[in-house]
């Protein structure tokens, strides 16, 4: 069960108000109808959400009765798999309803009963079906294309069965994997000695402001006082933030490293040659994807450097520094935009992917798929769900009527398309897709509202922010997040050589790193000393393994569909679409081949650039009038 729920990777924050006309949260039964999504759709009621639950409950308990007998025929490993995906079907939408229940109302101690219920009934499922992928990994492939040439019902599953047995030489026997599994008791420590030290340990750091204002540095308000209006504010608040972490470097560096090492010590019992290239085994990606990034990006650093030139000029400085990368270059311009409007604007929007597409968004508007607007214990923030493979996806919003929100949801429809054209065409099993493609969809759909945003901008000053904003996100986005996944590799690639790995030189990596992406030595933007302390804040760093350079390649990626679209018409989405309607019926890196783009290659980074340098054209030509 590796995905419960389909859901966005972005965290988009929006707010808990109603900009409108009232500060007010409202309760949900103020809320028409037309504006909240149909949950009837999956059971009637809760009543027979506990009936369905029972009868899956009767199901779970008989999906053992074939364990120790998956080696014995096709037809035994067949009707196995069959019977494991027909109740991992019913799981899933049980879990949909009893968790979009959930979110409509915090409060509701019944609706966390639900929850709990269906929990403790996944937990049964995943005892039951434990034996399922240890006993395919066993089969020899000999005898299991036996039972594909004596039993061809199989093959449906084929890819199913090959995502097992590929991995069949980087997995132990019995015993060793129960080593390998109560060592995570000691490898997961790093993390949580991070976090606490981090959130509630380490001293806050304050400084006092020109306006007399003490500015007390936690991380969270760290991110509000980065922006302040006034240069030399700025100045204080990154020296103090970041001073503070080079006074634990090395306490924070070593524990850090040691959380290395059990990447390390997992990716070497496991028999592979690095923790990247055990992180990328999952999803099928190639090494040289992870590489392809970093060396595309530090080839195409002279963009960033265009850009970094771009900011300086608009915020009025002769001297950019690290400090300023977070002070907006353009000046906010109020959007508003209620729910209604932004549902007509949005079908304007995604017109170039077609008639089908864009019927579909209609649908989702029409069939209450979405929950719109806040209400009294709902739960924030904004996300899609489209595990209830025989239904519609739902979509969980909090509309505030700004530009924030009309570009979540743009997000969030994108996230949803994939998941209603991948359960369209794919059989349940195949139906649903790795993160290293589920925010390409999204992405692309951002892409496309900001092109249609610029093209009908109602004034220069519009304009501007719209680009401007982009700008930044690429920036932030593609550039500082491969950074990291360079970091990342190269601090792996010291503890993997059985070098020493200390905090200080973790600084000192970080902070080379650092002044070549943002053209210190060049005279671009001056990186101040104190910023070799920045990977301390940094918390993925500790508590993923190779995760962050996906941020970067689906920007990427979606950029470039998005750009083929413009440039190539219907034929560009129509391969577009193997990724909407693939799910996971081919491996990631297959999926983005078959929809035009070779993720070893430079076109979609070129395509990317090149959008980057249109937009700063763009912003030229305004500025220069």
């Amino acid at each position: 069960m590796k995905h419960l729920i389909k859901t966005s990777l972005s965290l988009l924050i929006v707010f808990f108000v109603f900009q409108n006309t009232s500060a007010q949260i409202k309760e949900r039964s103020e809320i028409p109808d037309k504006y909240k999504w149909d949950l009837s759709v999956l059971y009637e009621n809760v009543d027979a959400w506990k009936q369905a639950k029972d009868e899956l409950a009767v199901k779970v308990e008989k999906l053992d009765a074939n364990k120790g007998k998956l080696n014995e025929s096709g037809e035994v490993l067949h009707s196995t798999i069959v019977s494991f995906f027909d109740a991992l079907k019913d799981f899933y939408q049980l879990i949909v309803y009893a968790n979009r229940l959930y979110d409509e109302d915090l409060r509701k101690s019944e609706n966390q009963e639900l929850t709990q219920q269906i929990s403790n009934l996944g937990t049964k499922f995943s005892e039951k079906t434990s034996y399922l992928s240890p006993e395919i990994l066993k089969i020899d492939p000999a005898a299991l294309q036996k039972f594909y040439d004596d039993f061809p019902q199989l093959k449906e599953y084929e890819l199913f069965i090959e995502n097992i047995q590929r991995l069949r030489e980087h997995t132990l026997t019995q015993e060793e994997e129960q080593i390998l599994a109560s060592a995570g008791l000691i490898t997961g420590n790093p993390t949580t000695v991070y976090n606490i030290f981090d959130n509630a340990e380490k001293p806050i750091p304050k400084v006092t402001l020109s306006n007399g204002e003490e500015a007390e540095l936690s991380a969270s308000l760290f991110v509000r006082y980065r922006t302040v209006p006034n240069r030399e504010d700025r100045a204080k608040v990154f020296e103090a933030f970041f001073n503070n972490y080079g006074k634990f470097q090395n306490t924070i560096g070593a524990n850090l490293a040691g959380k290395i090492k059990g990447d390390f010590f997992y990716a070497k019992n496991r028999k592979y040659d690095s923790a990247l290239e055990m992180s990328l085994s999952g999803p099928n990606i190639p090494v040289s994807v992870y590489t392809t990034l970093i060396d595309q990006i530090n080839k195409n650093l002279p963009t960033l450097h265009r850009f970094l030139d771009l900011k300086r000029r608009m915020l009025g400085v002769e001297t950019l520094n690290y400090y300023d990368l977070y002070t907006s270059i353009v000046k906010a311009v109020d959007m508003q935009f209620s729910v209604d409007e932004s549902q007509e604007l949005l079908l304007e929007v995604f017109e170039p992917l077609g008639e089908e597409y864009v019927n579909t968004v209609k649908m989702a508007f029409e069939n209450r798929w979405i929950d719109f607007y806040p209400t009294n214990s709902k739960r924030s923030g904004a996300y899609s769900s489209g595990a209830a493979y025989d239904h519609n996806p739902f979509i969980l919003m909090n509309w505030n009527d700004d530009y924030n929100a009309l570009s979540t949801l743009a997000h969030e429809l994108g996230h949803t398309m994939h998941s209603y054209f991948s359960n369209k065409h794919q059989p349940f099993h195949y139906s649903d897709y790795e993160t290293f493609v589920a925010e390409i969809a999204s992405t692309m759909n951002e892409n496309l509202l900001n092109d249609y945003m610029v093209k009908n901008a109602k004034s220069d000053e519009e304009k501007l922010f719209l680009l401007g904003s982009y700008l930044e996100l690429l920036r932030t986005t593609i550039f500082r997040q491969t950074s990291f996944a360079e970091f990342e590799w190269e601090i792996h690639k010291i503890i993997e050589a059985g070098e020493p790995l200390t905090g200080e030189k973790m600084s000192a990596i970080y902070f080379d790193i650092v002044k070549r992406y943002y053209g210190h030595d060049e005279g671009v933007c001056t990186v101040e000393d104190y910023i070799k302390y920045e990977w301390a804040y940094i918390p993925h760093f500790i508590n993923y393994t190779y995760y962050v350079y996906q941020y970067s390649t689906s920007l990427i990626y979606a950029t470039a569909f998005a750009e083929k679209v413009k440039a190539e018409g219907q034929p560009a989405v129509d391969k577009y679409y193997e990724i909407l309607k693939g799910g996971g019926s081919d491996y990631p890196i297959e999926l983005i081949k078959k929809a035009g783009l070779d993720p070893m290659s430079s076109e979609a980074f070129d395509l990317t650039m090149k959008r980057m340098n249109d937009v700063m054209d763009q912003i030229e030509e305004i500025l220069d009038k």
